[in-house]
């Protein structure tokens, strides 16, 4: 299986083409076949697949409660055809996804365990942010 898919980076978008990082396709399984799915993600991102991976996520949600059936429809809704990376690892986006998240020239790349999201910087900053003023909290208490 595919991942564990850990780490930020910044990369341009030139031509709907993202190049996934080194370190993530490095730990791309074999059944992945260097295919990848790319659906919406949570918080206003685009998420990318490893084929496997999408299989086994498809296939965990379809057992889930209703909430998990329902997450499961709304990736399939949206996801685009699947298909293998380009040369050094490039990404083709399709026009849609990229202005339903705001991304535009440049994009923040996250690994998110078994898939990689990508956001728009700005929408990343704030939820980043957000995020770190939540944990300090917590680590007080």
């Amino acid at each position: 299986m595919s991942g564990e898919f850990l780490g930020i980076f910044e990369n341009s978008v030139h031509k709907q083409r993202v190049i996934i990082p080194a370190s993530f396709k490095k730990k791309f399984a074999e059944e992945a076949l260097k295919s990848v799915v790319l659906t919406l993600g949570p918080n206003n991102t685009i998420a990318i697949y490893p084929l496997d991976c999408w299989k086994n996520t498809l296939e965990r949600l379809k057992t889930g409660d209703e909430r998990a059936k329902q997450l499961r429809t709304q990736l399939i809704d949206f996801a685009m055809t699947e298909q293998e990376l380009e040369g050094p690892g490039r990404v083709r986006i399709h026009e849609m996804l990229l202005s339903e998240v705001g991304i535009e020239d440049s994009v923040i790349i996250k690994g998110e365990g078994h898939y990689i999201s990508l956001w728009n910087p700005e929408v990343y900053a704030k939820s980043a942010q957000k995020q770190a003023g939540s944990a300090s909290q917590q680590f007080q208490q």
